[in-house]
């Protein structure tokens, strides 16, 4: 129920996300023809120009990754999912897939409105002055407070997919099961995670934007550099699916590329990434020292049907 409550509170947000992007563009494609920025809909520049760089474009990569993480976290809750295992591979790969042609659309548009960063007073925050000049003032206020509210959609997703990987990993032992593995006999959602979580997640009122992806981009790298190495791993090497040329394809060219493209990315990460990262990475390791018994032990494993 609860679960249901937040799905449905997160679909009128998301739609409403939709309208407002499509407003917005239809202004700057208005503007476009009007005779603003490029004066053409039709243009490579958004994409690449003479005084573009390989380099700078890698370390903006990285900081865009931050816009792209959350998509895996849909997993979370596959155990409230009929037929998950058909119905959470495709939810991941389309929420990627809309996600970066919704990115790729607006941002083609908003190039060619701004071509460059000359009009903007704080390139690094831009979105306010974007709506100024685009649709103004009034607009900009309305949107701005509509931007405040989407953010608890994107809160309440996050908390609830947190609290119920915590739930699932302290039921089968890999935390404490009496605290995280407890289940509110009314509400039936794991209580003690939410609190948990949302204490935590109070911690971070005074991180800057820069703290945040700081923080966020370390993790998502090593996932993302996981997972492409599990795929080779599982399938490659272990299930030996190498004995044709579409095995080669599919089970250690393609991983292999998305390994090579998140390791350009680990390349260009800020210092304050890697060290709060590496700090992060070192205390899971004493957790794991500790409930291994210095690796005595085997490792703790958690079910997930994803």
């Amino acid at each position: 129920r609860s679960l249901k409550s937040v799905a449905n509170f997160n679909t009128v947000i998301v739609v409403l996300q939709v309208v407002l992007i499509a407003v917005i563009l239809g202004m700057v494609v208005y503007g476009v023809f009007e005779g603003e920025g490029a004066g053409t809909l039709a243009s490579t520049r958004p994409f690449w120009s003479g005084d573009a760089h390989v380099i700078p474009m890698i370390t903006g990569a990285t900081i865009l990754c931050f816009s792209f993480t959350g998509f895996d976290g849909i997993s979370n809750l596959s155990e409230e999912t009929k037929d998950a295992e058909r119905v959470i591979p495709r939810a991941i790969f389309l929420t990627a897939l809309i996600g970066g042609m919704i990115f790729i659309f607006a941002t083609y548009f908003l190039q060619l409105y701004f071509p460059d960063i000359s009009r903007f007073k704080d390139p690094d925050a831009s979105q306010p002055e974007i709506m100024l000049y685009v649709a103004g003032k009034a607009f900009q206020v309305g949107a701005l407070i509509f931007s405040t509210i989407t953010v608890l959609a994107s809160g309440m997703a996050a908390h609830a997919g947190v609290a119920r990987l915590m739930y699932v990993m302290g039921r089968d032992g890999v935390f404490p099961k009496s605290f995280f593995g407890y289940v509110h006999p009314k509400w039936r959602t794991p209580a003690m995670n939410i609190i948990l979580v949302g204490a935590i997640a109070l911690l971070a009122i005074n991180f800057d934007l820069v703290m945040a992806t700081a923080l966020i981009n370390f993790g998502a790298l090593v996932a993302f550099t996981f997972v492409n190495l599990s795929v080779i791993s599982q399938f490659w090497i272990r299930e030996k699916r190498n004995k044709t040329l579409k095995d080669h394809f599919q089970y250690l060219f393609l991983p292999m590329c998305g390994a090579l493209t998140v390791g350009a990315l680990w390349v260009n990460l800020e210092e304050s990434s890697m060290v709060l990262g590496l700090i992060w990475a070192a205390i899971g390791l004493i957790y794991l020292a500790c409930v291994t018994k210095s690796f005595r032990n085997p490792v703790p494993q958690y079910e997930d049907v994803a």
